[in-house]
């Protein structure tokens, strides 16, 4: 009974098992933080009950991780690629990758990395053998600060003695252009390492399985409701070079396009909601302003002490303006709306037209990548014509995005299925390549009528 796992309930999964050896890494502090930054930064002003935190969510994810592996490597199956104790090392090790995805967001979560500091002040041990990929002169961001805290921080002897294996091994899975050591991710000489990573970060990870399910939940919309058992039950892999990758059954292939028109709406209507954005501004603003110099650590056991209770603590003792207006929650209220790419929307007159008012404005821009597969693959393709590589291979190349295939049969009682990749199963998907613009202008509550009435003469 002392080793045997614990099981919490969760009311988006039902029951989760976790091992004692995830419970010492859910204990440790750094991951208790995420008890206290919530998954949506300021969405739950528009959504009320959109309280729940990065824990849960880290929790969520972790346990999805299981149920893919689960269905694509069933313990006896009759393949028996990965079997006995590799299986089992393999399947903690991406566990415990889901689990400490996103271990080093800020809070507030993405709204407060304008508070970042540099990478080099961060100094990633794991990132030193790339200096040309990671510049230490750019602004740190959460994604460094979860290869810092898994690789050089209190926490990773507890998760290497959990997953055996170095700390690598688990950022290698997180940060998919890391060099680590190949060996780690294999079996039967066939390399998991791009199946491993590709449930961890892809279109068809973990991460938005669980965060779509959660927000559309906690939020209390359906935008984000999708067929997540369906989609686990036919996932698989398919070998490549003697590599395997991820694969989905096409009889699937509907509930996956329902996967991405859930993400879309919940873009527009949740995480782009106007309200939130609005909020995200002004914290941005405060900052700008100083920020009363409030700096987010590099330190990392520092760093643990930093959550959105620290924050609304050190706004609440403020004067400064925007950091007044955020507490008491006189906010810049939304004047106009518009959509398209900055050449096709020109803001530039209402705001000289406002400013003869004297009315201040924020113009926010913002910009959501509905997926990062087609920009990556042409950044790829495009290498040795002036562009920038988004990753880096162990050959120093530009790393293209893992492909996922699609399964099926040619024809009626075909004994072997046919692999296609991703983007010649599904037309939906292929639409998926562009960029959510959407255009904002916000104006003092004190002062919207006034500049109501000004637009009003002006469209």
């Amino acid at each position: 009974m002392k080793h045997s796992p614990i099981e919490v309930r969760d009311p988006i999964h039902g029951a989760i098992s976790i091992s004692r050896g995830e419970l010492e890494v859910l204990d440790h502090p750094l991951l208790q933080r995420l008890r206290h930054i919530k998954q949506l930064g300021f969405s739950d002003l528009s959504f009320p009950g959109a309280t729940h935190n990065r824990y849960l969510h880290s929790v969520g994810a972790m346990h999805l991780a299981g149920r893919a592996f689960d269905a694509i490597f069933p313990e006896g199956g009759a393949d028996g690629m990965v079997h006995g104790s590799r299986r089992a090392e393999m399947r903690r090790l991406v566990r415990i990758a889901a689990l400490l995805h996103d271990v080093g967001h800020a809070p507030f979560s993405h709204a407060s990395e304008f508070a970042m500091p540099p990478l080099g002040l961060l100094d990633v041990p794991a990132y030193r053998e790339q200096p040309e990929d990671f510049p230490v002169e750019r602004q740190a961001s959460h994604e460094d600060y979860t290869i810092k805290i898994i690789t050089d921080s209190s926490l990773t002897s507890v998760l290497e003695s959990v997953v055996e294996l170095p700390a690598l091994a688990v950022a290698g899975l997180v940060e998919p252009s890391l060099q680590v050591d190949q060996a780690w991710y294999r079996c039967a000489g066939v390399d998991f390492r791009p199946l491993l990573q590709q449930l961890i970060s892809s279109e068809l990870d973990v991460d938005r399985m669980d965060y779509l399910a959660r927000d559309s939940h906690f939020a209390g919309v359906h935008y984000g409701v999708f067929d997540v058992g369906w989609l686990m039950a036919h996932l698989s892999h398919h070998l490549v070079d003697d590599s395997a990758y991820l694969a989905l059954k096409a009889r699937a292939i509907y509930a996956f396009d329902d996967f991405l028109i859930a993400r879309y709406h919940m873009f527009l209507m949740v995480y782009f909601h106007h309200r939130s954005v609005g909020y995200e501004e002004m914290l941005k603003r405060y900052f700008q302003s100083g920020g009363d110099g409030y700096a987010l650590p590099h330190r990392i056991e520092d760093y643990a002490r930093f959550d959105d209770v620290h924050m609304s603590a050190h706004l609440r003792s403020s004067d400064n303006e925007w950091a007044r207006r955020i507490v008491e929650r006189r906010e810049y209220k939304l004047l106009l709306e518009r959509h398209g790419e900055p050449h096709d929307v020109d803001l530039g007159p209402i705001e000289a037209a406002l400013a003869e008012l004297g009315i201040p404005t924020i113009h926010s821009a913002s910009k959501g990548v509905l997926s990062k597969y087609f920009a990556k693959r042409q950044n790829a393709d495009s290498v040795g014509q002036g562009s920038l590589p988004l990753g880096n291979s162990s050959s120093g190349a530009p790393e293209a995005p893992s492909p996922i295939y699609v399964l099926g049969s040619p024809y009626r009682g075909a004994k072997e299925l046919r692999a296609v990749e991703l983007e010649e199963s599904t037309e939906l998907f292929n639409r998926y390549d562009q960029q959510l613009l959407i255009h904002r202008l916000y104006v003092p509550l004190e002062q919207v009528e006034e500049a109501g009435a000004r637009i009003a003469e002006l469209v």
